[in-house]
């Protein structure tokens, strides 16, 4: 394994093109991200990091005259508004950036999918490179058995994506982390000789006939012979954005460890509670997974605001404002909040799940890969469970229980 770090010149496409595949606001902004760090990036057409002209329907091409690479934009589109809301936006600024983006409703019925893979199939033979961020996606691993492209890039997706590489290395079938000790389901067995395509796909040949980079901000200590680990350091979200204004007190990050069912929802609303008053918190910016009404229990039993941000949380701190400390649970931002707000006097600190907070059915899997993603966060403080301050009115400075109104777009 290489590792590498800094911008670098980018590898020869031979006039086919760069396909990327995303289906997320995150793994956007990390296709944003390897592409400036590879030199691809066109030039922005705004100032103070806004794109240049306003972004159309979905699927709108590039104006006449704005310069772009040789590097398209494939969003598979989830159903989701919140996720659909922030890709949205995430769309723009990559339109803003000269680039070419191509919306697809992969997910708008029972033949969407033949639809969209149908139209995909051409650009996919084509493509000299492919660029996906997420390895564990069935409609992804679809994609990469038709795809003739000797080059392959993973960029992140969050934490999954240090379970990817772990499981490469080891020759495991991709199953994801929350998932792993679960006796595969008649839809796994039907889908395996795909996914054991897809995942041959994304090993590198000895020859070199087929080279494949992991782009990354995760710690990522090993990987197979072959693979080009390159570092993430969110180098495009500082040069596009800020440096925030810094507000007093502390912004409390949500997680969606709930809905994914590895965590109990009394006990995550209990500890999110006593997170807060400990250290005055008054914000929560929401995953976007969240459902509605955990939100709604959350703003009502704990008086936190609840913010649903339009993007993805590293624009969002770097755009500010933002509090002097963002306290999180153990998530992707604990690695990349560091990064994007490097030079900043924001400090970020992480408090680790309590085993007693899971669920029965959160898979054997779960407390390890929970812990490591805490153990292995540079740059952040560990806090242990906290206890409220005395009184029954709680810390000053607390509101009174409120949801803010929701900031993304209508989908």
């Amino acid at each position: 394994m290489s590792v590498r770090s800094g911008r670098r010149a980018a590898a020869p496409t031979t006039g086919r093109g760069t396909l990327a595949f995303v289906e997320s606001p995150v793994q956007l902004l990390n296709v944003l991200e390897w592409a400036y760090a590879a030199g691809e990036s066109g030039r922005p057409t705004g100032s103070e990091g806004e794109p240049g002209r306003p972004a159309g329907s979905e699927g709108e091409p590039p104006a006449e005259g704005v310069p772009h690479g040789d590097l398209t934009l494939v969003v598979l589109s989830p159903t989701d508004p919140m996720t659909r809301g922030q890709l949205r936006r995430m769309a723009e600024l990559a339109r803003g950036d000269g680039f070419q983006v191509r919306w697809e409703e992969a997910r708008g019925g029972a033949s969407a999918p033949f639809h969209t893979i149908g139209g995909l199939t051409g650009p996919l033979r084509r493509a000299a490179r492919i660029v996906i961020g997420d390895p564990f996606s069935r409609y992804v691993q679809l994609l990469l058995t038709i795809t003739r492209a000797r080059d392959l890039v993973v960029v992140d997706d969050g934490t999954a994506t240090m379970e990817f590489v772990n499981q490469l290395a080891r020759g495991e079938r991709l199953v994801r982390w929350h998932r792993r000790g679960g006796r595969p389901g008649p839809r796994d067995m039907v889908f395996m000789p795909v996914s054991a395509k897809a995942r041959r796909r994304l090993t590198p040949s000895p020859t070199g006939r087929r080279r494949v980079e992991v782009f990354s901000s995760m710690p990522i200590e090993s990987a197979p012979d072959g693979v080009t680990v390159t570092v993430n350091s969110f180098a495009w979200t500082r040069a596009r954005f800020g440096p925030p204004r810094i507000i007093k007190g502390a912004d409390l990050v949500g997680t969606s460890l709930v809905e994914t069912g590895v965590v109990d929802l009394d006990r995550y609303v209990e500890a999110v509670d006593k997170l807060a008053r400990a250290h005055g918190a008054t914000r929560y910016f929401a995953h976007r997974r969240e459902s509605a009404e955990k939100l709604h229990r959350l703003a009502v039993d704990t008086g936190l605001q609840v913010v649903r941000p339009d993007l993805p949380l590293e624009l969002i701190a770097r755009r500010g404002p933002i509090g002097s400390t963002i306290l999180s649970f153990p998530s992707t931002v604990v690695h990349t909040l560091p990064l994007a707000l490097a030079g900043t006097e924001v400090r970020v600190a992480v408090m680790d799940i309590d085993p007693a907070w899971l669920t029965d059915s959160a898979s054997p899997r779960a407390r390890g890969f929970l812990s490591g993603v805490t153990g292995t966060a540079r740059d952040v403080q560990r806090l242990t469970a906290p206890e409220p301050p005395a009184g029954p009115e709680g810390p000053p400075g607390v509101p009174a229980a409120r949801e803010a109104e929701q900031q993304t777009a209508p989908a």
